[in-house]
């Protein structure tokens, strides 16, 4: 009997949340500061970074140099796009709706699983978006190297998805955006993602994310030993069980006020 009563009801939790991911993907896409931070900036960094003439005809591994380029800007994007919609619950915690649910029956698990299929969402279309202004302006890879570039760019910014819901939960509204615009710089350059690491300082890089997932994203181009692959995935591993656990403490702290 109890099997019979709980079908209906996870079935109607399934639509309110389906009912919840279509309401945050229209809103997302209609902001037009985030649409900015997904569709303009990484091509335009791209275009700015990887167009240089000798870049087109000078191959490496997989590809040339152009795709390299584009690769890392697809990288970058998909940070950009993926932490700015993690943080957007810091506005909604402004607005007092992480303690409203608490009155709707959309379970926390849900919601948290929600701002982070939309901040995947976002991440996915920045990722295209750089792709195709690569493929039209002459990035050049082989044909399994344009898939696993594409997708590990995109699945493993999982990770900034989980840090931009930690500083959601972390900072308040106001501070959020300030903060973030300094952090993702910083990392995009600890990463490597905008010039190549030399020294001391490409050491201390694989320390931060960006290095490995910009380092499992260009994996295909087959410039990366055995030892880094798995040094990296240990990494980016790592840093989403701290950014998970510390938005899920951070979100309990936060309805239970």
């Amino acid at each position: 009997m109890s099997t019979v009563v709980s079908r209906p009801v996870r079935t109607a939790r399934a639509h309110r949340g389906l009912g919840f991911l279509r309401l945050e993907l229209r809103r997302m896409l209609r902001n037009r500061r985030t649409m900015l931070f997904t569709l303009i900036m990484p091509p335009l960094f791209f275009v700015i970074f990887g167009l240089r003439s000798d870049y087109r005809t000078e191959s490496f591994g997989s590809g040339n140099v152009t795709g390299y380029v584009m690769v890392s800007m697809a990288v970058y994007g998909a940070m950009l796009a993926t932490t700015s919609g993690g943080a957007m619950v810091a506005i909604e915690r402004a607005q007092g709706w992480s303690r409203q649910l608490r009155l709707t029956p959309l379970r926390p698990t849900a919601y948290i699983a929600t701002k982070v299929a939309v901040a995947m969402v976002l991440g996915l279309v920045s990722v295209v978006a750089v792709f195709v202004v690569g493929a039209a302006l002459g990035a050049q890879l082989t044909a399994t190297a344009w898939v696993f570039c594409f997708l590990l760019a995109w699945i493993c910014s999982l990770v900034f998805a989980a840090f931009g819901l930690f500083i959601g939960y972390l900072l308040p509204s106001e501070n959020v955006m300030q903060l973030l615009g300094p952090a993702l710089a910083g990392l995009s350059f600890a990463g490597g993602l905008f010039i190549p690491l030399h020294g001391w300082f490409a050491t201390v890089s694989t320390v931060f994310p960006t290095y490995s997932v910009a380092t499992l994203a260009r994996m295909p181009f087959g410039d990366t030993a055995g030892s880094s692959i798995a040094a990296a995935i240990l990494n980016v591993t790592v840093w989403a069980t701290v950014f998970v656990t510390g938005a899920a403490v951070l979100f309990r702290r936060d309805t239970a006020r």
